[in-house]
């Protein structure tokens, strides 16, 4: 597994939050650090971002290169239980567990302040970290997220495959069920969503299911659609800054 890793000046001489972002399909960890724009924002506010890749690569399983939407550059963030992926793809294992280790062990980073974001497949899969373990995200944020995957042809073919065909197991890595069972420790939630995103009119993202839910829950949620937006890195790097303002209210209180 790769990671990029930023450290800011403020790393130099004291231990600094870690902000952990997910990349969407296709993606390495290079996407984000290349394209995104984030630096400056995380420099000013000192924080450590960490952008892991959104699969394990080179596994040499039959199949794992033959769609975009599946297998290689397509990990879901879930710890698959069907063979032949339950040897590798453990993605949600090693975002919320081996890799804050190995950060933690290597990087001056302050464990007890770690926040988590991303975008689509990287959205759903920041969103549900953070719903599975609360207390352990000090905020959360989402561009585009695969919001309800169960319910999305995206999330019906990879949690399939990775998960089996029992439907009542792919509820514990989507959004919109993991919020209706939340305890309630706080947490604040920030998404924005490209109007013009082709995911959203293909109901791939399916936020309003999202929304309804918390709103259900009184899980408080700021929902932004971005006129004149699609799902790219445009409209990332456009709204980043607000969304590395938002971890450090968290981060650094």
């Amino acid at each position: 597994m790769k990671f990029g890793i930023y450290l800011p000046p403020k790393a130099e001489t004291e231990k600094c939050p870690a902000l952990y972002w997910l990349s969407g399909l296709t993606c390495t960890e290079q996407n984000f650090i290349s394209k995104a724009g984030y630096q400056q924002a995380a420099s000013e506010h000192g924080l450590i971002i960490i952008a892991p890749d959104t699969s394990p690569r080179g596994c040499s399983i039959k199949g794992e290169d033959e769609s975009w939407d599946f297998g290689t550059g397509a990990g879901f963030y879930v710890d698959a239980t069907e063979d032949p992926w339950k040897t590798n793809y453990r993605m949600y294992s090693y975002v919320t567990e081996e890799l804050p280790r190995l950060i933690n062990a290597n990087f001056p980073v302050d464990p007890q302040r770690m926040s988590i974001f991303g975008h689509s497949m990287g959205g759903h899969g920041a969103l549900i970290c953070a719903l599975k373990n609360p207390g352990k995200y000090k905020s959360v944020s989402a561009f585009a997220p695969i919001c309800n995957p169960v319910l999305c042809p995206w999330g019906k073919k990879a949690f399939s495959g990775y998960l089996g065909t029992d439907q009542s197991k792919w509820k514990a890595y989507d959004a919109t069920h993991l919020v209706k069972s939340y305890p309630g420790s706080q947490l604040d939630i920030l998404i924005d969503q490209g109007k013009d995103d082709q995911f959203l009119t293909d109901g791939q993202l399916l936020p309003d299911n999202f929304i309804a839910a918390c709103t259900e829950k009184k899980v408080p949620v700021v929902f932004r659609l971005q006129e004149g937006y699609d799902h790219s890195y445009y409209f990332i790097a456009t709204f980043i800054t607000d969304h590395i303002r938002h971890h450090a209210k968290y981060l650094n209180a």
